[in-house]
């Protein structure tokens, strides 16, 4: 099923975290550490993919053709807080924790276990984290709808996240798989 939205984009699939009560903390992800926010990103471009594509990874020419938008008010919260304590005490700071701060390395895991190949955009705009998803949906679907028109994609999966420890509430997460109108069987 496919939902048309006022953005000119046709949303092949959505996910959310949490879904259910189930939905506590997302999966460990080997190698990302102490932080919910690169997990958060992975489980909920997961369940997204899944539900439109299945297993991964995507068909070799859809996933060339594939971006993926990243919006985060605050980032990874978690892991700034952690890197700055070290810093303000003088410690040595976790090679873990520098590899995990760049929003790009949890994107970079999404797109090498699901063969996305196109173009990868991490947005941080001005706002309040706690309006997060879907309130920046927008947005990432304006950023979307660029890729797309420009020929730069021709599916752009949407990742909206944002920790609790930003809003002062639970981990929130959206994504969209999206394509262009006429797309949808490509």
């Amino acid at each position: 099923m496919t939902l048309s939205v006022d953005s000119g984009v046709v949303v092949l699939a959505r996910a959310a975290w949490p879904e259910s009560d189930v939905d506590i903390r997302p999966p460990e992800l080997p190698m990302f550490v102490r932080s919910s926010f690169s997990p958060l990103v992975a489980e909920v471009a997961a369940r997204c993919l899944r539900r439109h594509h299945g297993a991964p990874p995507v068909d070799p020419e859809t996933g060339e053709r594939t971006a993926v938008v990243v919006l985060s008010v605050a980032g990874d919260v978690v892991t700034s807080a952690e890197m700055v304590a070290a810093v303000d005490q003088g410690e040595r700071l976790a090679p873990m924790l520098f590899f995990q701060s760049v929003p790009n390395t949890a994107v970079g895991h999404v797109a090498a276990t699901w063969g996305l190949a196109g173009p990868v955009v991490c947005l941080s705009p001005p706002g309040d984290p706690a309006a997060g998803p879907p309130a920046f949906e927008d947005t990432a679907l304006d950023y979307a709808t660029e890729l797309i028109s420009d020929g730069d994609a021709d599916r752009v999966l949407v990742l909206v996240i944002e920790q609790g420890e930003a809003t002062g509430d639970e981990d929130r997460a959206a994504a969209m798989l999206v394509t262009g109108p006429g797309l949808e069987d490509q």
